[in-house]
This record gives C-alpha cells, sequence and structure tokens, in this order.
C-alpha cells in the first residue's frame, strides 16, 4: 500500500465524496446498530453515515496513520481503527459495511468480498463503490509511459484488480437475499490537466511515484503531465473533462 497525504486527497473532497453519497443512497437501512465505513480515509465518507444515522456505533477501519489521525481531528466523538483491510474483523457483526473507493487496493476480490460479507450481520448490507479506471487514460499512462522509469513503474500494478459487475453478481448471489449493482462515469470538470494530475497525485500515482528514485521522479512527473494534456483536451471553455467511472454494489445478505 503506498503512504497516504490526507491534505492531497482532500484537494478534491467535493468530488470524491459524491460518490458515497450516492453509494448510501441506494443503501436501504432503517436504524443500524453497528455501521463501518472500511478504508474510511480522512473521514469525509464516515461523516455522511454519521449524518444518516446518528444513534448508530459507526467505526471508521484505514490502515493509514495519517489519515486516521485527520479523521479523528475532524469527527473526534466517533470510532476510528488502525487495521489492514485484508485481515480486519469485527469485533460484532455488523449490519453494514460501507466502502468508498478503498477495496481496489487490494488484490483477490474473488475471495475478500465473499469474506467481508460474511462477517456482516443477518440481513446486513455490504455496500461497495469502487474506481473502475485501469484502462483509462490517467492510468494507462501511470504503467506505460516510457522512459528509464519503464522497469520500476512496471512492477507496481499489470493487472486490474477491480472485476466487472457480473464477476461481483456471481460471486455475492448464490449468498444475498438481493444485488444491487450499477456503473457510473463521471465528467469531473477540471481547470486544466495540472488539476487531473493533482487530483491522481492523491490517490493512483502515488505508488508509481513513490516507486522511483528522486532523480527520476520529477522528470517522470512532467512526462506524465504531457501526456495527460494531450489524453483529456481543452474543451469550448479551456477546461477539461476528466472522465472517471465507477462501479458501485450493494448486497443484503
Amino acid at each position: 500500500m503506498p503512504s497516504w497525504d490526507e491534505q492531497q486527497y482532500l484537494k478534491f473532497a467535493d468530488e470524491r465524496t459524491r460518490p458515497a453519497r450516492e453509494l448510501l443512497a441506494r443503501v436501504a437501512l432503517t436504524g443500524p446498530g453497528c455501521v463501518v465505513d472500511l478504508g474510511c480515509g480522512p473521514g469525509n465518507s464516515t461523516a455522511l453515515l454519521h449524518e444518516r444515522w446518528p444513534e448508530a456505533r459507526v467505526i471508521g477501519v484505514d490502515s493509514s496513520a495519517a489519515m486516521l489521525a485527520r479523521a479523528r481531528q475532524d469527527l473526534p466523538a466517533l470510532e476510528w481503527i488502525e487495521a489492514d483491510i485484508a485481515h480486519w474483523r469485527p469485533t460484532v457483526a455488523p449490519d453494514l459495511i460501507f466502502t468508498n473507493a478503498a477495496l481496489q487496493w487490494l488484490p483477490d476480490h474473488a475471495q475478500l468480498l465473499p469474506r467481508l460479507f460474511g462477517l456482516l450481520a443477518p440481513g446486513g448490507v455490504l455496500a461497495m463503490q469502487v474506481p473502475d479506471n485501469f484502462d483509462e487514460p490517467s492510468h494507462v499512462w501511470m504503467r506505460s509511459l516510457p522512459g528509464p522509469w519503464a522497469a520500476a513503474i512496471g512492477a507496481v500494478r499489470a493487472t486490474p484488480r477491480v472485476l466487472t459487475a457480473a464477476g461481483y453478481y456471481d460471486l455475492l448471489a448464490p449468498r444475498a437475499r438481493q444485488v444491487d449493482l450499477w456503473r457510473t462515469r463521471y465528467e469531473h470538470v477540471m481547470a486544466d490537466a495540472d488539476a487531473i494530475v493533482e487530483w491522481v497525485k492523491g490517490t493512483g500515482l502515488r505508488p508509481y511515484l513513490e516507486a522511483l528514485p528522486a532523480a527520476l521522479r520529477e522528470t517522470y512527473e512532467a512526462d506524465y503531465r504531457s501526456a495527460i494534456a494531450g489524453a483529456y483536451p481543452a474543451r469550448a471553455d479551456g477546461r477539461r473533462l476528466f472522465s472517471f467511472p465507477r462501479l458501485f454494489l450493494v448486497a443484503r445478505r
């Protein structure tokens, strides 16, 4: 897992929180006792859960101490746990496991999703949103930018971790009372190509930059910026559309 910078991540907090709001809107639970935000980051999605169910026990789980420090600062009344999602187990079966833009960092979803689903209380809900952008220009250029860094960046991520909608359905439908799946492509209006790079520096680009020695990092980032400027051309008003697909799942046990 890459290290995290909560300030870089929160530069686009409104845009990053929007999918969480749209995922939460499809969760039909009344009065859950225990709600877990898995991969909570700095707590922007956890705040939505607390707002929706103020009487519930709301727990944020993340592997990043830096992200959790920001979450504790902003929402000191909630519970925060530092843990690796791959090995996390709750002390009480949750009524909701909510995970927004986190599971794409973990491998082997064929094992992970059924495991998480099995941790729910009877009648509980697993609600997941993951970026589905492995083949988008922003991510293709991260791993295929030609240059002296090719070997280093090639070792970061060679295959996608996110499954297809049908793949998730086949995993959970035999175990679930109901499975709801949808895919949304957001068209984020960005000031310029630099803004797109600043966005991905908070998430997907981080492990690529961290894989490079300092002597190569600046040149790699400059070449990446040039590639992004070509991949996301200026529109009629000079701004850029950052096209960003995301996959959503809500499954009830």
